[in-house]
């Protein structure tokens, strides 16, 4: 995609450097102890505390101008993903792998076009100025990417992605809406309706208007944990905040019809 052959030129002055500082800065996101993966019969092991690049031997960043690259090209009619997803999200040990030796690209681009595409094009632009200015990631991207990567894989591992945003919060990084989205979608998944919806409630009290798809991903759950009325209750406490369903949007966004689309248009509408 434009967008990302875009970020990768960006950096591709400052790769080695890049990498090398995405492995530190993973480093230092503590994790929570080793689970072990069905993938290998092993404990996965999410502390890259044993990095031996020498980064004194990597070039300096590169002089040439950068004024002249644009940002990212996107289309925000577009249904394709901006990068492609992992082939076993549950694969934790590759995934996080795959972060350490390849970077952080990929996971700036979702996170852009994420921003972009719910019209928040300075929040968007924001990022970008970080990487184009100063050839590195910024440390929001590198904490949603581990939330994002055990959001992703599954029920087992709800805790962690929690345990993720704690450790984001206490090293003084600030969550973008992307980020709250994907914790917010990943409990729901995980039908943990009560955190999913408490973090809806942070997002608003953050000023951030959560998109269809993550406040429907917080209901559905509720409505699938047969839990209507702590939704009900969610949805008054969300309209005190100024939150207010888009019943367009809601009908365009449940693709589901019988029983769920009756559920949320009665929790959500009272119809």
């Amino acid at each position: 995609m434009a967008a990302a052959a875009a970020v990768r030129r960006l950096l591709r002055g400052v790769s080695s450097t890049s990498v090398s500082n995405t492995s530190r800065l993973l480093s230092s996101i503590t994790s929570a102890p080793p689970h072990r993966s069905p993938n290998t019969n092993s404990p996965v092991s999410f502390d890259w505390s044993d990095d031996d690049a020498d980064t004194s031997s990597h070039p300096p960043p590169s002089t040439a101008k950068k004024d002249e690259l644009p940002p990212p090209y996107y289309d925000p009619f577009s249904k394709k993903p901006a990068v492609a997803e992992p082939s076993d999200p549950t694969n934790l040990q590759e995934i996080f792998h795959r972060m350490r030796k390849e970077g952080l690209t990929d996971y700036a681009i979702k996170m852009f076009d994420g921003l972009s595409k719910d019209g928040l094009t300075h929040e968007a632009l924001a990022l970008f100025a970080v990487i184009k200015d100063k050839g590195s990631m910024p440390d929001v991207v590198a904490h949603t990417a581990v939330l994002e990567a055990y959001a992703n894989a599954g029920p087992a591992h709800w805790r962690d992605t929690v345990r993720t945003y704690d450790r984001m919060l206490a090293s003084g990084v600030v969550p973008n809406a992307y980020t709250l989205a994907v914790l917010v979608r990943g409990l729901a998944a995980s039908n943990r309706c009560a955190e999913a919806g408490k973090y809806l409630v942070e997002m608003l009290d953050r000023g951030m208007r959560p998109n269809v798809a993550t406040y429907l991903a917080a209901f559905e759950a509720y409505l699938r944990m047969e839990k209507v009325e702590e939704g009900k209750a969610l949805l008054e406490t969300m309209k005190g905040k100024g939150f207010v369903p888009d019943e367009e949007a809601v009908r365009g966004g449940t693709v589901k019809r019988g029983q769920v689309f009756d559920g949320i248009m009665n929790l959500l509408f009272g119809k």
